[in-house]
């Protein structure tokens, strides 16, 4: 059953003269505060970014696959993408341009350092790993990382460790009974 709606009065249309219902972009920003939620972006900026970046992966693509399948600058740029994109950990094979579909920003942001802190157990909650970051606790390789937004490529996630002051790492090894005087100094 359906519902009727009464008829406007001639200020109510003046008012919602310039509302378009037919277009409205809700769904798309629906989809945007599910994901800075889920993800715990900072801003819709963080989130526009990505997609930003998302689009111009689509871009490239579709201009690859309009240039014939043996050309040597295609199979030398389609190598390109897919390597980069490999490594940065946002698709899971190299196989073919195909790929480059799931692309999303969703991909972009499971690759955030509090994300994978989370991925890894270093962490309950996002929340919890943001803070950890931001407050100088995790560092990738030799360098203490503060940006929550750092992406993390495949091989830099094996290097992804507490931080040699931090007092977590402390707490972990004092639980585990390997702390030694000197790594207290």
């Amino acid at each position: 059953w359906c519902w009727k709606m009464r008829q406007l009065k001639y200020h109510e249309q003046k008012l919602l003269k310039k509302t378009n219902f037919l277009e409205w972009e809700n769904e798309r920003n629906r989809v945007q505060i599910e994901m800075i939620r889920k993800y715990q972006l900072k801003s819709r900026e963080e989130y526009l970014q990505y997609y930003k970046v998302c689009r111009l992966v689509y871009k490239l693509r579709d201009l690859l696959m309009e240039l014939p399948p043996d050309d040597p600058i295609r199979r030398e740029v389609t190598n390109m993408l897919l390597d980069k994109l490999y490594r940065m950990g946002v698709i899971q094979t190299r196989k073919n341009l195909e790929e480059c579909e799931r692309v999303s920003v969703s991909a972009f942001c499971k690759r955030r350092l509090p994300v994978l802190m989370m991925k890894m157990r270093y962490t309950e909650n996002l929340f919890k790993a943001i803070q950890y970051v931001e407050g100088g606790h995790v560092k990738v390789g030799p360098e203490i990382v503060r940006d929550p937004a750092f992406l993390v490529t495949r091989n830099m996630s094996d290097f992804v460790t507490w931080a040699d002051r931090s007092k977590i790492k402390k707490h972990i090894m004092e639980y585990n009974d390997e702390l030694d005087d000197y790594n207290l100094m």
